[in-house]
């Protein structure tokens, strides 16, 4: 299941990315997610609560950023499992400046759910994908807002 979309941030490319490669900000803003350790330089184990439809439960796994090219892009590539079955995606994200001082996101990438999960919830899968990506990059512009908003005072 392919997943896209365009995300406009009202600050500089770097600032976005600094945002956007925070294990703070990925923490707080990855919907579901409970826990995230990190393991290694830009991998990190996460305890996530993820629902489709009926169908909820408790994943555990990996979340790791590839191929670095601050501040334009890297690809980001989540693993997890649980009772309820598992979820894999993968994306790249890629920044991309725009006029007035602002940065584009734009996401590319596709996502597999197995198990119970995808028996019940295949269908719903894609909506689901992309309400959870937008509420992920709405989390990430309040962030960068309180930030600035904390920089200035």
């Amino acid at each position: 299941m392919k997943i896209e979309g365009r995300f406009i941030f009202p600050a500089s490319s770097q600032e976005v990315w600094n945002l956007l490669t925070d294990p703070q900000s990925l923490q707080h803003c990855t919907p579901g997610c409970k826990q995230l350790t990190e393991i290694s330089t830009d991998e990190f184990e996460a305890t996530m609560e993820v629902g489709i439809g009926p169908i909820k439960g408790t994943f555990h796994g990996k979340i790791s950023m590839k191929e670095k090219a601050p501040p334009r892009s890297y690809r980001l590539i989540v693993e997890g499992s649980g009772a309820a079955g598992f979820v894999r995606g993968e994306g790249t994200l890629t920044l991309q400046d725009e006029a007035g001082d602002q940065t584009a996101v734009h996401v590319s990438g596709d996502g597999q759910v197995g198990g119970v999960m995808a028996g019940v919830g295949q269908r719903l899968f894609e909506g689901v994908a992309k309400q959870l990506m937008g509420q992920f990059f709405q989390c990430m512009q309040s962030r960068l807002a309180a930030r600035r908003e904390n920089s200035s005072v």
